[in-house]
């Protein structure tokens, strides 16, 4: 079997983390990049995840199989005339973007359709840049592929495998299909999150008072306002009618809600939460999804010098990570005093077998 070629214009968090998942499973595979950060390519050449760099988009790609381009959204459309002049006709051309129908409309009117099937891999940080790019990111993730209707079905089946090889699990859509299930599931959340927080901010007293008790059920969901604002700025600029539709029917059900309210409908508002619990316990508790699941485990510790010192040394010296470890001190929905955060779910088995063994109380993450 022939070494795969695989190139990728744009290396930050997603396109370096497919780079290294195909490395990790495929370590033959070649893999050429061109990134206006060199640090970051100079990085991955060092790791042994990129094989040949590029000072621009040219020849150099011309052998690729796959060529990916992982650039923000807007430069994916801009870059799409310079690659046109050195694609292989043989070469399947993706992107990873969060909005589709876009990135479409742009490869129908330079007529790359034959060779295009979109990309969209659910899987992301807060952190970006190659520098947090990383194999397990993709780890069970969905990955949405929008093939053109001009595609052939043999190399729609082939990224499918690939995918596969990257630890992903491809599912095929429309690129309509696509868009609108993403701004109700992704885009509009990250909206209402950056709403949210904006409001309370604009209500706090001048102390900070609600900044301080913010308990975790606040933090929970408004975590992924601290998304990258480049980036969300660009989604809703070209998802947004499918946005606006969204958040229409979601005005409306807040308009409904406050009715019920000023009404004191307690039918009403039982309805509201328990029908909304029903469905949200129904959820696979999987690492797939557009807004990742927080690793995270609870821990009992006295209010002691050392006490939080000695937990991370236990954990440390059996060669766990921790991504961030805090007390917290609003406990209104979490058990313990202490939160460790990891970064996959082993992890968060192994320590909490780990500490149990030294006798602390430790609690699952319930959201």
């Amino acid at each position: 079997m022939a070494t795969l070629t695989c190139g990728f214009i744009g290396l930050g968090l997603i396109g370096g983390s497919i780079a290294k998942a195909l490395k990790s499973s495929m370590p033959d595979c070649k893999i050429i990049a061109y990134d206006i950060n060199t640090e970051a390519l100079e990085l991955a050449v060092s790791e042994g995840i990129v094989d040949i760099t590029a000072e621009e988009i040219d020849h150099s790609f011309s052998t690729c199989d796959y060529l990916l381009l992982c650039a923000p959204v807007s430069h994916n459309a801009e870059n799409l005339h310079a690659v046109k002049k050195i694609l292989s006709p043989t070469c399947i051309l993706t992107d990873v973007g969060s909005v589709k129908s876009d990135i479409h409309e742009h490869i129908t009117a330079i007529g790359l359709d034959s060779q295009f099937i979109g990309g969209h891999p659910m899987a992301g940080s807060e952190r970006t840049g190659y520098i947090n790019s990383k194999a397990l990111l993709l780890e069970n993730a969905y990955y949405i592929l929008t093939p053109t209707e001009e595609v052939s079905a043999d190399k729609v089946a082939a990224y499918q495998n690939l995918v596969r090889r990257m630890g992903a699990i491809p599912v095929t859509l429309s690129c309509e299909q696509h868009d609108y299930a993403t701004a109700a599931v992704s885009h509009l959340p990250h909206i209402i999150a950056a709403a949210l927080v904006n409001l309370v901010h604009d209500s706090d007293s001048q102390d900070g008072l609600m900044k301080m008790i913010a308990a975790g059920g606040f933090k929970d969901i408004t975590r992924i306002a601290s998304s990258s604002p480049d980036m969300w700025q660009q989604i809703c600029l070209t998802n947004t009618e499918n946005i606006l539709t969204l958040l229409d029917a979601y005005v409306y059900s807040l308009e409904r809600i406050r009715e019920d309210l000023t009404s004191h409908s307690s039918s009403a508002l039982y309805t509201l939460f328990q029908d909304a619990r029903t469905y949200r316990d129904s959820f696979i508790n999987a690492p797939s999804g557009p807004i990742k699941r927080v690793y995270a485990l609870y821990v009992d510790i006295a209010d002691e010098p050392g006490a939080l010192a000695a937990i991370a040394t236990l954990l440390a010296l059996r060669a766990i990570s921790i991504q961030n470890i805090g007390i917290i001190h609003n406990r209104e929905y979490e058990d313990g005093v202490l939160r460790i955060e990891f970064y996959d779910e082993s992890s968060v088995s192994s320590a909490k077998e780990i500490l149990s063994a030294k006798g602390y109380q430790t609690h699952d993450q319930k959201f």
